[in-house]
């Protein structure tokens, strides 16, 4: 498969108050700036005579301070009875960032998990893993000195062998048929991540795929629509199946390669006012005739982009119903490097659509059972690719 990339910033979003915006996860979320205030420690004054209990009479370990007041705000926050207002942990953080980035401090190399508990790499040709020497699966069982451990969660182990491009990590490997340890200096690179990978289906039909809509997303589009072109395609099928969602101005940038002009979607905020997010420039395939992949996994940002497609009958959608998240989430990043995401506004497609717990309904549905994917059959990409070739009905 073909693919390209551009330069980049994750989900799970849309970003955008006092600051800067990024979005991730399912949802599209908002970067933002808060006044910290001081809290009134009366009133928390029933939360630290229990915790005063507990460190008095505990049979077992008590958590630090930390890890306590992290559990305090997620529990806290559960009470709102949101599954989209959340806290993260400042190493989630960070992981979060670099998939609305498209991009990381890596050294170039797979990290795969076994299941007992091993953590194997895979170096890339020609990345700084593989010029240091280190070959496909040498065991990591250290990092700058720190063992790696079957107990050890795999983000951690994430955490410590990414970084700050340019700076050397030191990783110790265990090579089978050489008896002792051996370790290897990693000089650190910007490592990047596409956001969409594409190939020529057919003499005519270019499949591009969207994994999540990041800061790179509308370029890599670009680059993509171009090289299948240069293929031959004139016709293509836009695959946002299992794509969760990303930054908000991603969203408005890749639905607007599509559109001549118009309305993309609504903002309907807490206050009661209401924001117009409108085609933006010149798109690069708006006359070809598109069909948009989505199911259940479609959500927020992505589902942006597919109902404005819908709306404005640019194309169809084939698939299956997609979740129906569109709640805006406003990031708050705090003093510690953690964040709060916190639901500010619903948005709707530009006929006024309420998706949030609706979700978009296919103008084709086609399932993809459990047999499809066992045999490595997708009757919706192949139900599109007819369709186009078919001629119906753009």
């Amino acid at each position: 498969m073909r693919q390209k990339t551009a330069l980049r910033l994750a989900l799970y979003t849309v970003l955008c108050l006092v600051v800067v915006g990024s979005t991730f996860g399912l949802g599209y979320t908002v970067r933002a700036v808060y006044s910290p205030v001081t809290a009134d420690e009366a009133s928390l004054s029933v939360f630290w005579e229990a915790w005063r209990v507990i460190e008095q009479y505990f049979y077992g370990t008590v958590p630090d301070q930390t890890a306590r007041t992290y559990g305090a705000i997620q529990g806290s926050l559960e009470t709102l009875e949101d599954p989209y207002t959340y806290f993260i942990e400042p190493q989630q953080r960070d992981r979060e960032q670099e998939e609305l980035r498209g991009s990381f401090g890596g050294i170039g190399a797979w990290v795969d998990r076994t299941a007992d508990g091993r953590v194997l790499l895979r170096p890339m040709a020609g990345r700084p893993a593989d010029q240091a020497g280190i070959q496909e699966g040498d065991e990591l069982v250290a990092v700058d000195g720190t063992f790696v451990t079957p107990e050890m969660p795999f983000a951690d182990v994430l955490a410590m062998v990414r970084g700050q491009s340019g700076q050397v990590v030191r990783l110790t490997v265990r090579r089978s048929g050489v008896d002792e340890p051996i370790t290897y200096e990693v000089e650190r690179e910007e490592i990047v991540t596409p956001s969409v990978v594409w190939e020529l289906k057919s003499e005519r039909v270019g499949y591009i795929q969207l994994s999540i809509f990041n800061e790179r997303s509308s370029d890599e589009l670009q680059d993509a629509v171009r090289d299948l072109r240069s293929q031959g395609a004139d016709r293509y099928v836009i695959d946002l199946r299992n794509n969760g969602g990303g930054l908000l101005p991603a969203a408005i940038d890749v639905a607007s390669q599509f559109l001549d002009d118009g309305v993309v979607m609504y903002e309907s905020r807490t206050d009661g006012t209401e924001k117009v997010y409108r085609v933006e420039g010149k798109g690069i395939l708006t006359e070809e005739p598109v069909v948009f992949l989505v199911n259940s996994g479609t959500a927020s940002a992505s589902e942006i982009v597919a109902g404005a497609i819908q709306d404005h009958e640019r194309g169809i959608l084939i698939g299956t119903e997609t979740l129906g998240k569109a709640s805006v989430q406003l990031i708050f990043d705090l003093s510690d490097g953690s964040s709060v995401h916190v639901t500010n506004a619903h948005w709707l497609t530009p006929a006024r659509r309420e998706i949030n717990g609706v979700g978009l309904t296919p103008d084709i549905a086609i399932e993809l059972t459990d047999q499809d994917r066992e045999e490595q059959r997708d009757p919706q990409l192949a139900r599109a690719i007819a369709y186009l070739e078919e001629g119906n009905p753009q």
